[in-house]
């Protein structure tokens, strides 16, 4: 007689909500990268009413990572109460930190080794530590940790001290340690090489913000974004850095940023962003158990690497299709592509290799091009540009509302896809259960 075959586990996203995106140094200066997760959280757990002793773990994607706290995740678990019992881990995979988390979180569940979990990111660059002098360290240290410093051991180091080279901080390092390269530079680097112009730059940034607006003044992130009390009592209930009533006359007037003739801009790039994001995460089984609805559930997902000193950026057009193929589903299968948009530039680059029949036989061992994105399915509400970026954050945040958006429409699939620095990437499918 046949076995009996065992039915597949699936984890299932039942829940996603966010705090408000925030420009750097604003309203959330005095939270930091756990106060966020703990917002973050803490709403999640409020909205869904999910008994607490369910959650079995917590996976938490940051990139800044406080140096006194490392395991943000563990610090937000056990900040907000949980069980102390409650799994918890920090990941850092750059801009894709929070899908890895998420990710990681489905493989957990679907192994078998929990039934429930919480999974996202955040990030405060409002919170970034500056850094003092190595040299400053050097010879500091040895007298502040031996027992046998004495006043005198102390007046000698400080005077042996150069204001210049071993007292200023330094500030916190954003170009690429492999290449010295920054971000905004490979962003220009790509729009030279794809020709794409400064126009259409910001032409599609100021559609992502007109889309991000019309998505708020509709309600169509109401139940994702969270109210925020800060420290200081102030109630943040929405994302600000998204402008409605921008133009691309209004984006033609803002200079380039990395290059003197260049053409991105502070206009159609993302900005430095505080925030955090967190999904709900549990087996199909325990979903009927304690009565939630689930949303969508992970079809595949890839994680690729490139060489950073060759187009940085353009990891998902590798990593999207890989998703597709481990789905086994093809571009013309997604109802919505979602990707983020750490620059204008980076995006339509992405676009066009997707497209092309060159960058598929030289790239990714196919004889055409991937398939054509319908611009009208591409970042439906708007992308990073409009509502910001806090770096572990972003992963949850478009898990989140592609989730929510399949629910909505009744649609099928929507493929996702993450540049990050170090020339890695992330692209992944979700279905609608």
């Amino acid at each position: 007689m046949a076995k009996k075959t065992e039915k597949k586990r699936r984890a299932v996203i039942v829940g996603g909500v966010r705090t408000p995106f925030v420009r750097a140094f604003a309203e959330f200066i005095k939270m930091d990268a756990i106060d966020l997760g703990v917002a973050a959280v803490q709403g999640l757990l409020e909205q869904t009413q999910i008994p607490w002793n369910e959650v079995e773990g917590l996976y938490w994607g940051t990139v800044i990572l406080p140096s006194g706290a490392p395991n943000v995740g563990r610090e937000i678990a056990l900040d907000i109460g949980l069980p102390p019992t409650t799994e918890s881990m920090t990941v850092t995979r750059a801009c894709a930190s929070g899908l890895q988390a998420i990710t990681s979180a489905v493989e957990t569940i679907e192994r078998g080794y929990a039934d429930v979990m919480i999974a996202g990111g955040s990030d405060s660059t409002s919170n970034a530590e500056l850094k003092l002098p190595q040299s400053l360290v050097h010879k500091a240290a040895p007298v502040a940790m031996s027992s046998k410093s004495g006043p005198m051991d102390y007046l000698k180091m400080l005077k042996s001290l150069s204001i210049k080279n071993d007292m200023l901080p330094r500030k916190p390092e954003i170009a690429e340690r492999s290449t010295g390269q920054v971000m905004g530079e490979a962003a220009e680097e790509m729009a030279q090489r794809h020709s794409i112009s400064r126009e259409a730059q910001d032409e599609y940034a100021v559609t992502s913000h007109h889309r991000a607006a019309e998505a708020i003044a509709s309600g169509r992130f109401k139940s994702e974004v969270l109210t925020v009390k800060t420290p200081s009592g102030k109630k943040v209930y929405a994302d600000t850095i998204v402008r409605g009533d921008t133009s691309v006359k209004k984006m033609a007037k803002i200079r380039p940023a990395f290059a003197r003739k260049g053409t991105v801009t502070a206009g159609n790039a993302s900005t430095l962003t505080d925030g955090a994001s967190a999904v709900l995460l549990m087996t199909e089984e325990k979903a009927k158990e304690l009565g939630f609805k689930p949303l969508a559930a992970f079809k595949s997902w890839a994680y690729v690497g490139v060489d950073p000193a060759d187009q940085l950026l353009l990891g998902p057009a590798i990593a999207m299709p890989k998703a597709l193929d481990r789905a086994g589903l093809t571009l013309d299968d997604m109802d919505f592509v979602d990707i983020h948009e750490a620059f204008a530039a980076q995006v339509l680059a992405v676009v066009k290799m997707v497209e092309s029949d060159a960058f598929a036989q030289e790239r990714l061992g196919r004889t055409k091009a991937v398939g054509k994105i319908d611009r009208d399915k591409l970042n439906v509400h708007g992308g990073s540009v409009p509502l910001g970026h806090p770096f572990g954050a972003t992963g949850a945040r478009m898990v989140t509302t592609m989730a929510n958006e399949l629910a909505f429409s009744g649609k099928k699939h929507a493929l996702l896809g993450i540049c990050a620095a170090g020339g890695l990437a992330a692209g992944a499918v979700l279905e609608a259960v």
